[in-house]
């Protein structure tokens, strides 16, 4: 009986951009993304854009000497906190954009003295623009993510995620497909924007002032410039299982026990 033919795995080639000098406030991106890629750029291709070089290009630069009373304007809903040994507390919170993250996205490396950086107002109005911009400058259908570092729940470490996306579909939904053993999936839904955004982080480092890598071989991902961007990767609050840290629910919980009591 001949074997079976293989499933064909989609090939990726992912790269950096050189070139891109340090962004100030008011640089015109779509023209420093397109300088820097040349012909270079295909159809289908997608961009992965730091979200610091975002910020920058829109003036998020505001005046701080406390970086700890930037992150409470930012914060709209405190998760968690803890107090390390050496003092330092560090809060998780929910910011504007319905983040969940350290520090709410407040940045204070590689700015000017005296300043902290934000998070863009809109990540994906600001991923659709330069998506727009660069589709009618190059004359090529591709899609931009806008990318930040972010720590997970439950493991050690960081990895880039999607925060903003234009004209990129930010789930590949595989519900009622099958999987090899003809078995139905009837929750798999990868988020394909968060897995390319960490993807590119290995070519544009954290250091190597490379803000801008390309992926190459999903095609099947770039679509409209209204599809629906990052912020549909937000889990609404009523779903989320996972809404306080453990210290603080047993507080709460501990605190409503004792005034039902006394009641």
């Amino acid at each position: 009986m001949p074997a079976s033919s293989p499933i064909p795995v989609p090939a990726l080639s992912i790269w950096a951009l050189p070139g891109i000098p340090e962004v100030t406030t008011g640089d015109d991106l779509v023209a420093l993304i397109a300088d820097a890629a040349g012909p270079a750029l295909a159809d289908g291709d997608i961009l992965v854009v730091t979200s610091k070089i975002v910020s920058k290009a829109e003036g998020r630069f505001v005046v701080a000497d406390d970086r700890e009373d930037a992150i409470t304007a930012e914060t709209v809903r405190l998760v968690a906190a803890r107090t390390g040994p050496s003092g330092h507390t560090t809060r998780i919170v929910q910011n504007r954009l319905g983040i969940v993250s350290a520090a709410a996205g407040v940045d204070a490396s590689n700015t000017p003295d005296g300043t902290i950086l934000l998070l863009p107002v809109d990540p994906d109005a600001s991923a659709r623009a330069i998506a727009a911009g660069l589709r009618a400058r190059l004359g090529v259908e591709v899609g931009v993510i806008v990318s930040d570092t972010l720590g997970r729940a439950w493991r050690d470490g960081q990895t880039d995620h999607a925060i903003g996306a234009g004209g990129v579909r930010v789930f590949e939904d595989l519900r009622g497909t099958t999987d090899a053993e003809g078995r139905p999936l009837t929750v798999t839904l990868p988020c394909v924007a968060d897995e390319l955004a960490a993807a590119t982080d290995l070519v544009k480092g954290k250091a190597a002032r490379l803000p801008v890598a390309v992926v190459r071989g999903r095609a099947d991902l770039v679509g409209p410039l209204d599809l629906p961007g990052a912020r549909s990767i937000v889990r609404a609050l009523e779903t989320d299982m996972f809404r306080q840290g453990a210290d603080e629910a047993y507080a709460d919980g501990f605190a409503a026990g004792a005034a039902s009591r006394a009641v």
